[in-house]
């Protein structure tokens, strides 16, 4: 990989803009008033609306809830000129650190998905669980079962840390995997925020306003890491492997690449400043790849996350929530000012990066042996979505299996999960249970499908211009029948779609991104790369939704007869440039 991944690597980027010295933003100015993501949730959850109102569903996010319109079921009303009226539903997201549950914990979620959410689960790749559809009155019952099963909301969404993205496989007889899923473990533990609200509020017999309602306490609440405001915005790290990106550290925050010697994580190369996130309309905003920032040893790697959360949260903008992330305070300061200041609150330099860079990924899928005598199976999940339909029961075929097999259940980054801890001769039972329930297993799916992602977009997500999740499997479909008439079926390429800009799919870093521009209309991206170090450039803009594929297959035939030895579409792609592509092919 290039290590100069800027603003300058995509057509829609432009020069990073310095932050505005104004009045903070009105999420900023309800979370210094909170009294530390207090708010006024308890009165307004009391309340005979269905919904919150804005301040408080701020609040909520840093809880775990995110407040919903679910626009396929909005009323129509009015006597004269009618208008639409909001249908609110909330989605509750869980944080799985190192996606590993147990498969009680994994039975008690869809028990609430049945009856309290819209009856599916959605794997995120961020090794998230989320539920969907749930009703403002059972927000309470939800978190407190949540809660004593071992899991909490607390953190999922917000201001603050995030859920720690690691590779889940549990390799027992390869210490380095182990090593990267207990850091995971510390950093989510480390950086949780310390207020007792999520307490007070969701698991206490009686839910207290403020502090002053609650249990005696020995001194002032603090959270002293994030204060009063918390962070300016989202902070997302990850822990990935050279030869396994699956958590796709360049587009995070913080990426901490594991360099491995002797069978042992001798250390982290520190990336920082990746993000996905744009506005079409502002050219001040981009995606952007991590920069290769410093080597930190092994015992380093949380004082130095810790450093760089400081630093963040202490000058990235409050102002202006377009220009907060990391990524563009890194942008207007320089990597080396950024870097001073971290080591400056550490107290020491840091050694420069090390060589080591990302060169493969794995989707784990299928068999492979754990190195403890057991093995664990990788199930792809489509879109993530735990449901039954008419083509695949999944939902209720992975209740019959944790009811009876009970193994730990691991999420992976790629929106699916794996079925671990199988003894040999377990092995076959577990298979055959998947074929008779006609779930698609490893030599089923095909390598377009295995290697696609969608966000969540319409019907729930207030962001969405157009649809994501919903319209993939007919574009899966169609791609697939192509690919095998050119007989590239075999060829890997990633493909992620989004219904807005906002890219949580990652579109941006795949070989072929397709990002919703507004309803029914996308703009594709090409030149990106499986292992994720490595942005596309827009192909084609404003394409309709039904002429995608068409739009794509000169582009597979050209790459089918011009491409060199061994090049993927993505190499191909970024080697000819987007521009070169637009002016051989017929739109």
């Amino acid at each position: 990989m290039s290590n100069d991944s800027r603003p300058g690597d995509s057509l829609e980027t432009g020069e990073a803009q310095p932050a505005k010295k104004t009045a903070p933003t009105l999420v900023e100015k309800t979370k210094a008033e909170s009294d530390y993501l207090r708010g006024r949730i308890v009165e307004e959850l009391a309340g005979p609306e269905d919904h919150f109102k804005d301040a408080t569903a701020i609040l909520l996010k840093h809880h775990g809830i995110y407040q919903q319109d679910d626009r396929d079921h909005r009323r129509m009303l009015g006597d004269v000129r009618p208008k639409r009226q909001m249908t609110y539903e909330f989605m509750v997201r869980t944080g799985v650190p190192s996606g590993r549950i147990t498969s009680q914990q994994f039975l008690a979620q869809l028990d609430l998905a049945d009856r309290y959410g819209n009856g599916s689960l959605r794997l995120s790749s961020r090794q998230d669980i989320q539920m969907h559809g749930v009703a403002k009155q059972n927000l309470r019952t939800v978190l407190r079962r949540i809660h004593e099963i071992g899991l909490t909301t607390l953190a999922s969404g917000g201001d603050v840390h995030r859920n720690v993205v690691c590779c889940p496989a549990p390799y027992r007889g390869d210490p380095v995997h182990g090593q990267i899923q207990w850091l995971a473990s510390q950093l989510s533990s480390e950086f949780a925020p310390k207020t007792s609200a999520y307490r007070q509020i969701w698991l206490d017999d009686v839910p207290a306003t403020h502090r002053a309602n609650a249990a005696q306490e020995v001194a002032p609440e603090v959270e002293p890491l994030y204060g009063k405001s918390y962070l300016p915005r989202k902070f997302k790290v990850a822990i990935g492997l050279p030869g396994d990106n699956c958590a796709d550290v360049y587009s995070q925050d913080v990426g901490l690449l594991a360099i491995c010697r002797d069978y042992n994580v001798a250390g982290y190369n520190v990336l920082v400043g990746g993000g996905m996130g744009m506005s079409p309309s502002m050219r001040s905003t981009y995606p952007v790849l991590a920069q290769r920032m410093a080597f930190a040893e092994a015992d380093q790697a949380l004082d130095v996350v810790r450093a760089i959360l400081r630093v963040f949260r202490d000058f990235g903008d409050r102002s202006d929530r377009k220009h907060s992330r990391l990524k563009y305070l890194i942008a207007h300061w320089g990597l080396d000012r950024f870097k001073s200041q971290v080591e400056q609150i550490l107290g020491y330099v840091l050694a420069p990066p090390r060589p080591d860079e990302v060169w493969d990924i794995d989707d784990h899928v299928g068999w492979r042996e754990q190195g403890d005598g057991r093995w664990f199976y990788g199930l792809h999940v489509p879109g993530g979505r735990i449901q039954d339909t008419a083509e695949m029961p999944l939902k209720s075929t992975l209740r019959e299996i944790c009811e009876g097999h009970k193994p730990t259940v691991c999420l992976t980054p790629n929106q699916g999960l794996l079925l671990c801890d199988v003894y040999w001769e377990d092995r076959l039972h577990l298979e055959d249970h998947l074929r008779r329930r006609g779930i698609k297993l490893e030599h089923d799916i095909s390598n377009v499908r295995r290697w696609s992602g969608a966000c969540v977009s319409l019907p729930t997500c207030p962001l969405a211009l157009t649809e994501s999740e919903r319209v993939m499997p007919a574009i899966l479909d169609h791609l697939e029948v192509e690919l095998a008439r050119m007989g590239l079926e075999r060829d890997l390429f990633a493909l992620r779609m989004t219904g807005c800009a906002n890219g949580c799919a990652r579109p941006y870093n795949a070989d072929i991104g397709i990002v919703g521009r507004a309803a029914g209309r996308y703009a594709i991206y090409l030149g990106g790369r499986r292992i994720g170090d490595r942005l596309g450039n827009i192909y084609r803009d404003g394409v309709p939704l039904e002429e995608i594929v068409a739009v794509l297959l000169p582009v597979f035939a050209y790459f089918k007869q011009m491409r060199s030895e061994g090049e993927t579409l993505g190499d191909f792609c970024y080697r000819i440039g987007c521009d070169a592509l637009v002016a051989v092919l017929p739109e």
